[in-house]
């Protein structure tokens, strides 16, 4: 795991153009419903290759445990990497999750989801990614994942 903090990490990626940071900034917020937005996921910062999201705290988002649900961490761990990966592509290109592995580090428990992802390395078909989430208030790193998405040029997405 990366000893830096999200904003340290953020400062290593060069910033994009205005044009692609409008479009990734607007992810999320279509004109129908997708999946990302069922949990609430917000755009904080997109850079080359790196974006940073929030998934503020719902009750409906927890377990019956009390803590925030695995599967709405998961979510945010895949789709955090979404505008990273397209950011150093041209509008129009699709991608798609074919690997995704995920530690979880310590549960969250009543508190914001803020997540970092960033290109690892990228090839002309697969691009390798890392992503990590930690609670908005106390720091607490509480999951990360390394992914593999496919790029598909013949297949546009939603922006």
């Amino acid at each position: 795991m990366c000893e830096s903090t999200g904003v340290e990490r953020a400062d290593s990626f060069p910033a994009v153009s205005d044009e692609v940071r409008e479009r990734w900034m607007k992810f999320g917020k279509w004109d129908r419903v997708y999946f990302p937005q069922l949990v609430g996921i917000e755009v904080v910062d997109v850079r080359e290759g790196y974006c940073r999201m929030r998934m503020p705290f719902r009750p409906d988002l927890e377990q019956p445990m009390g803590i925030v649900h695995g599967g709405a961490i998961a979510t945010l761990l895949d789709v955090v990497v979404v505008p990273a990966i397209g950011s150093v592509l041209e509008a129009g290109v699709g991608y798609s999750t074919v690997d995704m592995h995920i530690q979880y580090l310590k549960s969250l428990v009543g508190e914001t989801a803020v997540a970092d992802g960033w290109i690892v390395k990228r090839g002309r078909s697969l691009v390798f990614c890392e992503a990590e989430v930690t609670g908005e208030t106390t720091g607490k790193s509480i999951a990360r994942a390394s992914l593999t998405y496919f790029v598909v040029p013949s297949r546009p997405y939603a922006t």
